[in-house]
């Protein structure tokens, strides 16, 4: 294959023009902001720190291998030029060339970036709609709503990059991240593809800054034109509920409220992209290590029942051997038929307790944290304090969710939550599921439970159950139906 970045020495020559370019925007004045650029060979080229981002040359940049390694310095410049630095920017632009691939990443100080993050400082997104320079940013269109997550500042740049991470897994569409009274950062697959979208997110940050400030406007809100026939998708959940005030149909604040957990607290990323593979490549290392094992056996007979059961249904799935076949084609075995499964996407009891005690030896040794959307630990906390009650209910195992919740990038956030539902309670299309569930919560009234999920058929589910629903809209969800009917929200704030 033909690497179609450009040479070291093109890269270094395109960087220098760039930051020439993003000088006369504004964006990197006083020696902030920064650029770098994939370069052939795997090498990444990066300006320096501290410097006049205008008057540098070819000569100033530093290579960096793929993992961020410096592998070539610029030659010092002569008194009183200051010794040649890395970035600071460097490792946050590492992880948007880690996470995204991304073929360039430019880290801006534009006054219009940072006034769209004080635009409500309460925020943890920055969202508009119905502007047209929205179809500037790679998967966007007009009638879309552009979400940029926002995070936190700290006092230097290379401590922002837990919180930059987190939200590029947490956003799975954006191309940028916003940092509170600082800037953005903004990537592309290549350079060209970078500028172009770092210019038209400044645009959409002025826009939505001069559309409040000029005209009383708020950028979220599609036009009347297309607010009349648009559902609340088009809405934050904020305004959705004081739209819903002003016609006297407020949400009641509920007893408890029961939780999904993929693509409504966390990104569906995380668990296709992250957790299944994690358990797919050691389902051999865990049966072999614990064979011998109760446990371990116990989960081997739970394969093999399951696997009798769609032999008799005729569902494909190999077959488990018995123990007197030996431990080598019994884990074989039972390895086939679990990775069949997960390639259907079944939610079987026997291989979410696998996956779920797979799970729990990554998460205890640190080499998984789930990234919770950043609205829901602040949203639990509330409602904890409130004396709302708040449950987990997902296909994973009760097991599975408890260690989740234990080590997520906001920490351990169990203590907001009073107890965990999966699949023994039953299938999450079947309304019976949530008959069972709301027994076990005892509200006087089901209606006083607010279900919040992202797949329109469980919702469907809750409502015959007689519950209240919510559908949430995050980055990364399947579309809903047409004509769905259900109410929606894109953040856990402002629910009711």
């Amino acid at each position: 294959m033909v690497d179609s970045y450009p040479t070291v020495e093109e890269g270094k020559a395109l960087v220098a023009d760039l930051c020439a370019s993003f000088y006369r925007l504004g964006w990197v004045s006083g020696t902030g902001g920064g650029l770098s650029l994939r370069a052939s060979g795997g090498r990444i080229v990066m300006a320096p720190s501290g410097v006049q981002k205008e008057r540098m040359a070819a000569a100033d940049m530093f290579v960096l291998d793929g993992q961020g390694e410096v592998v070539a310095a610029p030659t010092p410049r002569a008194p009183p030029a200051p010794p040649p630095k890395l970035s600071e920017c460097a490792p946050l632009f590492m992880a948007a060339y880690d996470l995204r691939a991304a073929g360039a990443v430019a880290h801006s100080h534009s006054v219009w970036a940072v006034l769209a993050t004080l635009l409500d400082e309460t925020a943890t997104e920055f969202r508009c709609t119905h502007l047209e320079m929205i179809k500037g940013v790679p998967g966007h269109g007009y009638h879309d709503n552009l979400v940029v997550p926002i995070v936190e500042n700290t006092a230097r740049e290379c401590e922002l990059t837990g919180r930059l991470r987190a939200a590029i897994q947490a956003y799975p569409k954006t191309r940028a991240v916003l940092v509170r009274r600082h800037g953005v950062y903004v990537w592309g697959d290549s350079w060209a593809q970078a500028k172009a979208t770092a210019e038209s997110y400044d645009y959409l940050f002025e826009a939505a800054v001069r559309m409040r400030g000029a005209l009383g406007l708020d950028a979220r809100a599609a036009p009347p034109a297309a607010a009349a026939d648009a559902s609340d998708a088009t809405l934050p959940s904020s305004r959705a509920s004081k739209r819903a005030k002003a016609n006297g149909a407020a949400p009641k604040r509920p007893a408890a409220v029961v939780l999904d957990i993929e693509g409504t607290v966390a990104p569906i990323s995380f668990v296709a992209s992250t957790l299944f593979p994690y358990a797919r490549a050691r389902l051999a290392e865990y049966l072999n290590a614990g064979y011998d094992t109760p446990s371990v056996q116990a989960q081997l007979d739970a394969l093999r029942a399951q696997a009798a059961a769609d032999a008799a249904a005729g569902v494909a799935a190999p077959a488990v051997p018995p123990a007197a076949a030996g431990q080598a084609a019994v884990v074989a075995g039972a390895v086939a038929n679990m990775e069949v499964a997960m390639d259907a996407d079944r939610k079987l009891g026997a291989l979410k307790d696998v996956q779920g005690c797979i799970w729990a030896g990554g998460f205890a040794a640190g080499a998984l944290a789930a990234p919770l959307f950043p609205d829901v630990p602040p949203a639990l906390a509330a409602w904890s304090s409130a004396g709302v009650k708040v449950y987990i209910y997902s296909s994973g195992s009760r097991r599975a969710q408890r260690d989740l919740f234990a080590h997520t990038t906001a920490g351990d956030v169990r203590a907001h939550v009073s107890a965990f539902f999966d699949t023994t309670a039953g299938a999450k299309t079947d309304a019976a599921s949530y008959t069972n569930i709301a027994a076990c919560i005892g509200v006087d009234n089901v209606e006083e439970i607010l279900f919040v999920t992202d797949v329109a058929a469980e919702a469907a589910a809750a409502t015959v159950a007689g519950w209240s629903v919510a559908v949430a809209l995050r980055d990364g969800n399947a579309p809903l139906p047409k004509g769905h009917g259900f109410r929606t929200v894109t953040t856990l704030e402002g629910l009711w």
